[in-house]
This record gives structure tokens, C-alpha cells and sequence, in this order.
């Protein structure tokens, strides 16, 4: 079982940190974005370590607060849940 959930945290962040990277190379473009609200649900089921990374790597969201202090808050919490469990 725990392997799956490895998988799926594997999967969940690689997608997340390429979508951030679609999102800025669009924003740069002004092409069709992706919503905030799709940004922060990837963070949120799993992929925050790929959004932190995609901010960063991309330079993008981190001057909008919340993304700045959102997804250190989501990832904190991911990895409380996650020591719960191990």
C-alpha cells in the first residue's frame, strides 16, 4: 500500500510542477492561463512540493501571497499528516 502512495505522490508532483511551468510559459505568451484556484487544488492533493519546486524553478506565483505563504502552509501540513502515518 505505501508503495502506491509514493506512486501516487511521485505522479501528483511531477504533473504539478509541470503545470506551473505551462502556466508562466503562457502568462509570458498571454496565452489561455491556468486558474489559481487549479494551481492550488494540484498543491493541495499531494503536489506541493512540485508547486514549491515550479515556483521557484519558473519564478512563478511567488510574489502573490497566496501562493508565497499557501503552499509552504500546504506542504507543512502534508508532511504532519504524512509523519502521522509513518
Amino acid at each position: 500500500m505505501k508503495i502506491y502512495i509514493l506512486y501516487y505522490l511521485l505522479v501528483v508532483n511531477v504533473v504539478t510542477f509541470i503545470v506551473y511551468g505551462i502556466d508562466k510559459m503562457n502568462a509570458q505568451k498571454k496565452k489561455w492561463r491556468i486558474s489559481e484556484t487549479t494551481l492550488l487544488m494540484l498543491a493541495s492533493l499531494g503536489g506541493s512540493i512540485g508547486a514549491w519546486l515550479g515556483m521557484n524553478v519558473w519564478h512563478h506565483k511567488t510574489m502573490h501571497t497566496l501562493f508565497k505563504y499557501g503552499i509552504p502552509i500546504i506542504l507543512l501540513i502534508q508532511m504532519g499528516i504524512s509523519f502521522c502515518f509513518i
